[in-house]
C-alpha cells in the first residue's frame, strides 16, 4: 500500500483545546484531506484545563499578544508573558495543563510523530528513537512563525494535501534541528536527480495521477528518503515537488479538455479534489478557466 493511502488528520485527534466552545475557529484543515499536518486558526478566550498526552507534536504560534500563559508540565508550573510570534511547543506523549489569562489569536499546528522520527533518522547521528524534543514556551522561531502564517493562507486557498505534506516535513526538520537534543549528522551533497530517477518519478505520477500522492511515494520511486529527495528534486527542476505535480496535472487537463469529457470528470481523472479545485489551479497556471480554454480549442 502506498503512503498516500493514510487517513486525513482530523480535529478529534488533537488534545481538545480546539473543541472548546468559547474559542472562535476562523479556519481549519479538517475538510482539506491533509494527512500529516493539522492546522487551525482561531481566536481563543481565557480558559484553564488539563489534557492527556497526544501521539503527535503540537506547536502553537501566537499571532497577537503579549498575553500571560501558565503551563503545568512534568510536575512543574511555569508562567510566561508571550508576545506576538511566541511559541508553545509540546512534544508528543506529554500530559500538560495550561491556563490562558486573556484573549489571544493563535495558529495550532499538529505534526505526525512518524515524520519527526523520519527526520531524526536522516538528520541526526545515532538512534533516532532516542532523540528527545524540547517543550517551548515563549521562544521565537522565525521559520515556524512564517509557516504558521502561511498555513492560514493555505487553508483559505484550500491547498492540497501534497503541499501540506511538504510543509509538515519542513516543520519536522526544523523541530529536529532546533528543538531537540539530537546530534546533527552531515547531509548528503546536493547533486540533483539522475534522468532515470526523474523518469521513475514522472512515470509514477502519470500512472497514479487520479490518486492521492505524497512525498513518500515520489521519493520511493527515486530510491531516496523524503528529505533528501526534496532537496535533490529542487536542484534538478528548480521547483518544489508539489509545483511539479500540479503542472503535470494541469497539462493532462489541457489534453483532456480537447475532448468531450465533462470538466468535473476531467478534474477527477487529473487528481483534483473537485471541479472548483481544478478551475483554481488551472487559472493560476494558464491564466484562464478550463471552460474558457475549451472554448478556445473550439470544443
Amino acid at each position: 500500500m502506498r503512503a498516500g493511502n493514510a487517513k486525513p488528520f482530523g480535529v478529534h485527534e488533537t488534545h481538545g483545546i480546539l473543541l472548546r466552545p468559547e474559542h472562535r475557529i476562523v479556519t481549519a484543515s479538517d475538510r482539506l484531506g491533509w494527512r500529516t499536518l493539522y492546522a487551525s486558526h482561531q481566536f481563543e478566550r481565557p480558559y484553564s484545563d488539563r489534557y492527556d498526552a497526544n501521539d503527535d507534536h503540537l506547536i502553537i504560534v501566537h499571532l497577537s499578544g503579549p498575553v500571560q500563559v501558565e503551563r503545568m508540565l512534568s510536575g512543574e508550573r511555569a508562567h510566561q508573558r508571550i508576545g506576538t510570534g511566541g511559541l508553545f511547543v509540546l512534544p508528543s506523549g506529554r500530559d500538560f495543563g495550561v491556563a490562558l489569562m486573556a484573549p489571544l489569536e493563535t495558529v495550532h499546528l499538529y505534526v505526525r510523530s512518524h515524520l519527526l522520527r523520519a527526520a531524526a533518522r536522516e538528520l541526526c547521528k545515532g538512534d533516532p528513537d532516542k532523540v528527545e524534543f524540547m517543550p517551548r514556551m515563549g521562544e521565537h522561531d522565525l521559520l515556524i512563525e512564517q509557516i504558521a502564517r502561511m498555513t492560514c493562507a493555505m487553508m483559505t486557498g484550500q491547498q492540497t494535501d501534497f503541499f501540506a505534506d511538504g510543509v509538515s516535513r519542513l516543520l519536522a526538520a526544523q523541530l529536529v534541528r532546533h528543538h531537540s537534543d539530537g546530534m546533527q549528522a552531515e547531509l548528503p551533497r546536493i547533486t540533483g536527480l539522475t534522468r532515470r530517477q526523474m523518469d521513475a518519478v514522472r512515470e509514477l505520477i502519470e500512472e497514479h495521477m487520479e490518486e492521492t500522492l505524497c512525498i513518500d511515494d515520489l521519493a520511493a520511486a527515486a530510491g531516496l528518503s523524503p528529505i533528501h529527495f526534496a532537496r535533490q528534486f529542487k536542484r534538478t527542476t528548480g521547483k518544489a515537488p508539489h509545483q511539479y505535480l500540479i503542472e503535470l496535472r494541469v497539462d493532462r487537463a489541457r489534453t483532456l479538455l480537447a475532448g468531450d469529457l465533462p470538466i468535473a470528470e476531467i478534474a477527477y481523472r487529473c487528481g483534483f479534489s473537485h471541479q472548483e479545485h481544478l478551475t483554481r489551479l488551472f487559472g493560476r497556471q494558464m491564466g484562464t478557466t478550463p471552460a474558457a480554454y475549451r472554448r478556445l480549442l473550439g470544443n
